[in-house]
């Protein structure tokens, strides 16, 4: 489980790599753990199992933040499929919020998406988290889409954004 060359203003703050296309070695489960524990605390009406996540670790990109050794947040790049744009979702414990971690980890998917070739961004925020959906607004999302899903009462956003009008990262 190798980190993935990003450096922030955040000492400290690393990202790595939870699993692959390639198959989940043993190394990479203990990062889907943390990526499952950060999705399922942000996302409490989508919890995911195990296997749901191992699915997904291999057709999207799964990556976990750490502050020093401490967990603080995950992330999904999922690649464009027909019509639909990359998407870049990253999340943040919330005792970890405002500290510049978010926009650390949000840097680092807008760069996989731009070596995606990407020219539109779409992220997807719970209408119950007001803090992400302020966060995205601010960096130059729109919203596209609400909707809830079957057995759910909480929304989920649909933000897009155009690459080519976003600032590039800069580390």
């Amino acid at each position: 489980m190798g980190t993935s060359g990003y450096t922030s203003r955040t000492d400290g703050f690393r990202v790595e790599r939870a699993g692959d296309s390639a198959g989940v070695d043993a190394a990479a489960d203990g990062a889907l753990r943390d990526w499952r524990h950060v999705h399922n605390l942000v996302v409490p009406t989508a919890p995911l199992s195990p296997d749901e996540v191992r699915e997904r670790a291999g057709r999207n990109r799964l990556d976990v933040a750490y502050l020093g050794d401490v967990l603080v947040g995950c992330m999904t790049v999922r690649p464009a499929a027909g019509e639909d744009p990359v998407v870049v979702i990253a999340r943040v414990l919330p005792e970890h919020r405002g500290r510049g971690l978010g926009a650390a980890l949000y840097e680092h998917g807008l760069a996989q998406a731009r070596e995606f070739g990407a020219a539109t961004v779409r992220t997807v925020v719970l209408e119950s988290n007001p803090e992400g959906l302020r966060f995205a607004l601010a960096r130059g999302f729109v919203e596209v889409d609400r909707y809830v899903l079957p057995g759910d009462t909480v929304a989920f956003v649909d933000l897009d954004l155009d690459l080519d009008l976003a600032p590039a990262a800069t580390a």
